[in-house]
């Protein structure tokens, strides 16, 4: 049986505001960097810059959605995308 692709993402939180309710950072893959800004009062997550947004928005969601309270400012972390870069 074949193995499914996967890719290491590596996160890192740069600024959290809990009055704003915002969650800003890095996340690289693959040879792709991009910045985030999530709002995670109405789940609003967007990506720059535009190129290779469609390969980590969904899965960047995701692992924001299941690791929030446990993410800090300054913190390193890593979670797998289901697909080759």
């Amino acid at each position: 049986m074949s193995r499914l692709p996967a890719t290491t993402a590596r996160l890192r939180v740069l600024h959290q505001s809990f009055s704003e309710r915002l969650l800003e950072g890095e996340v690289s893959a693959g040879g792709f960097h991009w910045t985030f800004s999530w709002r995670f009062a109405n789940g609003e997550l967007q990506v720059e810059p535009s190129l290779g947004r469609a390969l980590i928005q969904d899965a960047l969601l995701r692992f924001l959605l299941r690791a929030d309270y446990q993410l800090e400012p300054g913190g390193d972390y890593a979670f797998t995308v289901r697909a080759r870069f």
